[in-house]
């Protein structure tokens, strides 16, 4: 697939790009404002109203400049956002170049209304402003971009999902079929806090189980007991040891949940494990051994069962061509970026998966995701819309 892509671009010829890259030249605060706007809804994983909302708030910009938007439900998560953009000319039908972003976020309602976006010293900062709101407006502005100035040679479609955080459980397979045989995604989680972009990821697996053992008085009758908690500390302990730098593999207990009151002895506890690893690991062996430590009577009379577990795959290398293509244009905008290696997962993973050219975190420059501290470079905006948009022009 994509054989003739990869040792060629397209010349982007400077009056046909011109337009588009004037027309984002001027669009900083607008962008800020559209930014503001959807950082200012708290669109959690599941939060269903959330998601959808901030659908809307990208699609009212959209369709104001002609685009056509579709939303596809998805019970419990929200929606999907469809949008597209129609070359020039006919000759140009035939398979699309996709923007990819994700809408909801790790933090849940009433976070907005904690820590609402705010502008200090050049950064914005709110939840989810760089993971990844920020790279849905840059994707809309680009979008609009060639809606109102043309130059398109291949249709450019839009694709934002509602799940991604969360490993992507309800649209992974509809992600899939949506980009296969496409000639390129960008997607447009941050850029890195060095500017560059991503050109490979981990894969990641998110497990919950759950520990059941026999209750018991803590002081009268201690012995009679049997406690989860206590064989949930020994599976915690096994479950961090899988982690091996030698083969990128890290494995972390990250939520524990137990016991009723300090005075009985625990009859049930659960948690929730990540782990991530790369694309030489074998997920279904790794699962195995999570399964393996799980199930084992780390204390007699217990037994551990998984509940539920999910993955992301990992995003096998862009091919170099792509990178060059974006680092051309960059170069001609006037900043230099190169390709890196990430242990964070994203959707990137899937479209890779099937073959499609995949370069990933081409949105604006952040930093901090999944903290109180996370922030976007306001001044990335333009310049790094403004290579997305070359880089579309100039794929084959």
């Amino acid at each position: 697939m994509h054989e003739t892509h990869k040792n060629k671009a397209t010349q982007v010829d400077s009056a046909t790009a011109a337009p588009a890259l004037a027309w984002l030249s001027g669009q900083g605060q607008a962008m800020q404002d559209l930014l503001q706007k959807v950082v200012n809804i708290d669109s959690g994983s599941r939060d269903e109203a959330g998601v959808t909302a901030v659908a809307h708030a990208l699609a009212e910009r959209l369709l104001a400049a002609g685009v056509p938007v579709q939303f596809e439900p998805v019970p419990g998560y929200g929606v999907l956002l469809h949008a597209q953009v129609t070359p020039d000319e006919a000759a140009g039908e035939g398979a699309p170049i996709i923007l990819m972003g994700h809408m909801d976020t790790v933090y849940p309602a009433g976070t907005v209304a904690r820590r609402p976006f705010r502008v200090e010293d050049g950064r914005a900062y709110g939840p989810g402003v760089a993971d990844m709101k920020s790279g849905l407006v840059l994707n809309v502005f680009v979008a609009e971009a060639f809606a109102r100035c043309g130059g398109l040679h291949a249709p450019l479609h839009l694709f934002f999902s509602c799940d991604e955080e969360i490993g992507s459980p309800a649209t992974r397979d509809l992600i899939m079929d949506k980009v296969r045989g496409a000639r390129a995604v960008f997607n447009a989680e941050p850029g890195r806090v060095s500017g560059n972009v991503v050109t490979s990821r981990k894969g990641s697996m998110v497990v919950e189980f759950e520990v059941t053992g026999v209750a018991a008085h803590a002081g009268i009758n201690h012995a009679a007991g049997a406690s989860a908690i206590e064989a949930l500390a020994h599976k915690t302990l096994a479950l961090h040891a899988l982690t091996d730098p030698a083969t990128g593999v890290t494995c972390n207990v990250g939520v524990v949940q137990g016991g009723i009151v300090p005075n009985m002895v625990a009859p049930h506890a659960k948690a929730e494990v990540d782990l991530r690893f790369t694309a030489d690991t074998d997920p279904d062996a790794l699962l195995e051994r999570v399964r393996a430590i799980v199930e084992e009577a780390s204390v007699p009379r217990t037994q551990g069962r998984i509940t539920t577990a999910h993955r992301t795959l990992p995003m096998k290398p862009t091919p170099d061509y792509l990178l060059a293509l974006y680092q051309q244009g960059a170069r001609a905008l006037g900043f230099e970026v190169q390709g890196e290696f990430t242990g964070g997962a994203a959707d990137s993973g899937l479209t890779a998966s099937v073959g499609v050219p995949t370069l990933c975190a081409t949105g604006p420059v952040g930093g901090h995701p999944h903290t109180e501290r996370e922030y976007c470079e306001l001044s990335t905006f333009v310049p790094r819309a403004q290579a997305v948009a070359l880089a579309v022009l100039g794929h084959p």
